[in-house]
């Protein structure tokens, strides 16, 4: 593969879910990629389908109710909505790992934790048990956790919510994967343990050379780690670029209002303002711009067709014809 070549190239993906008569479209033909080594986040409040399309990337969408409806997922070259599961496992832990938001209930708990991380390990890689053992004490200390042989004996619910989180990422990077998906993987943690497992991922990528896909809701995580962005929205991708031009200029309303909400010292004493209104079901999601019930620029137009991306250059676009019609009449 060249190196300017994406390692993870999502194309028109749709995944919808089924119940009863109600069909609810979570991720409706989205298209995204990373590159090797990159750092790329999708950002989006929750019932987007951030998640969802992350969880297509490693087949865990339960079917049914669940279904890839369209598109597709090239990994190096590879369609994994073609592959089999046999294929599938030998991808899903070895070269694209997931590191998801709640460790607690991520980890089995009446395992040890090196009970987990052996079997995580054992799934892709046959290791005499001295060799294993070593490996596992040696993953322990790379993600920072004290005193790692006598945490192997520990379970999940004696560890705190950051060494938890650690040990979910050394479980992730045990067999060193090209692509780590990480799912707000900070979410449940205070300021200072958020800050520290921010800057060991991005310590470990480095050092493995890994590319890392950012799920989160978090634009403040995202301005800290990411170099492009995706900003989703009921199941549609309505912004994306470079994180620092997205950041400065956005072009969407929806991304403008989310910016406006970020607390910051400039704002301090001052009310935060908010974006009116919740991200629709995805079962009655409506006609044309999806934002449109809750944006200020809305027009009649807004309300009948999905707009197309419009283009500012440098891969910054964004799917707000109203503010694109301004800009092209300046």
């Amino acid at each position: 593969m060249k190196n300017d070549a994406p390692l993870l190239l999502v194309e028109d993906l749709k995944v919808y879910f089924r119940s009863d008569d109600r069909m609810a479209r979570a991720v409706d033909g989205i298209s995204y990629e990373v590159k090797p080594a990159e750092t790329v986040s999708i950002v989006g409040e929750s019932g987007c389908g951030k998640t969802v399309s992350a969880l297509s990337l490693l087949g865990l969408i339960p079917n049914p109710p669940g279904e890839i409806a369209g598109g597709r997922i090239l990994f190096d070259g590879k369609d994994l909505l073609h592959c089999g599961e046999e294929e599938f496992r030998k991808i899903r832990g070895k070269r694209i790992a997931m590191v998801f938001q709640e460790p607690l209930t991520s980890l089995n708990p009446v395992f040890t934790i090196g009970d987990q991380l052996s079997e995580a390990i054992e799934v892709h890689e046959d290791l005499p048990g001295e060799t294993l053992h070593t490996r596992c004490v040696q993953l322990l200390t790379e993600v920072g956790i004290a005193s790692p042989e006598e945490r192997l004996k520990d379970y999940p619910h004696q560890l705190s919510g950051g060494q938890r989180q650690r040990v979910m990422i050394a479980m992730a990077l045990s067999c060193r994967p090209d692509l780590l998906i990480a799912d707000e993987p900070t979410t449940a943690l205070d300021v200072t343990i958020q800050a520290q497992i921010l800057n060991l991922l991005s310590s470990l990528q480095e050092t493995h050379s890994m590319a890392i896909l950012y799920i989160t809701h978090d634009l403040a995580v995202v301005s800290q780690v990411a170099t492009r962005i995706y900003v989703m929205y009921s199941g549609i991708i309505v912004e994306q670029g470079e994180t620092d031009r997205v950041f400065h200029s956005p072009k969407h309303p929806y991304t403008q209002g989310l910016l406006a909400s970020l607390p910051s010292r400039l704002k301090r004493g001052m009310e935060l303002p908010s974006i009116p209104g919740t991200v629709p079901d995805p079962a009655r999601r409506p006609e044309g711009c999806p934002f449109h019930p809750r944006c200020r620029f809305t027009k009649a137009s807004c309300s009948e067709t999905l707009p197309e991306m419009c283009d500012y250059g440098n891969g910054h676009l964004s799917r707000c014809p109203v503010l694109c019609q301004e800009r092209e009449g300046a």
